[in-house]
């Protein structure tokens, strides 16, 4: 297991894409088992992922963070957002996923928190994170994190219609401030 204080947040950059990768493969094996099909998690392939990754922080639009957390066993957790979004001021987290070594100990939410004291710096008001209904996991997390339910949509792929329902924080100073 991973602890809190061995670990730092650090910037992510086109070196990393091929941990993110394999940090992006694992943690979706790990947390959408039974949610999502087996064949389609079985088929990720960390060499594609790490293709895009590599051209996503190459490519990197202002505006764009995607930071990692390092421990003693490598990278173990990432967070990938945009200040603007949804508008100017209104900030989105696409990404927050950490293996399941790296749960409990406090690591989601240091990483969370310095993402919106990121996108906060970057012009952000208000911050909102969309979760794959099924995830209970992480619907509790962003919970207790203090984000509002705000609306739920279809989102299509991974062999199947699925939904997906929004977090939002109108503040995200507040949430930034820890």
């Amino acid at each position: 297991m991973e602890r809190l204080a061995e670990s730092v947040i650090v910037p992510a950059g086109p070196g990393d894409a091929h941990d993110l990768a394999e940090v992006h493969v694992r943690s979706w094996r790990e947390t959408y088992a039974g949610l999502l099909p087996a064949q389609y998690l079985e088929r990720m392939s960390v060499p594609t992922h790490a293709t895009r990754w590599r051209r996503q922080l190459v490519r990197a639009h202002a505006g764009e963070v995607v930071l990692a957390v390092e421990g003693p066993s490598g990278l173990t957790a990432y967070c990938a957002g945009v200040a603007a979004a949804r508008g100017p001021g209104e900030a989105e987290i696409f990404t927050l996923y950490l293996l399941k070594a790296a749960q409990g100990c406090g690591l989601g939410r240091r990483l969370f928190e310095t993402t919106a004291r990121v996108l906060e710096a970057q012009g952000a008001g208000a911050l909102t994170v969309w979760v794959l209904n099924g995830n209970e996991h992480a619907r509790g997390f962003y919970d207790h994190m203090g984000g509002r339910p705000a609306g739920e949509r279809p989102v299509s792929g991974w062999g199947g219609l699925l939904r997906e329902s929004a977090f939002h924080w109108d503040d995200i100073g507040r949430l930034a401030a820890g």
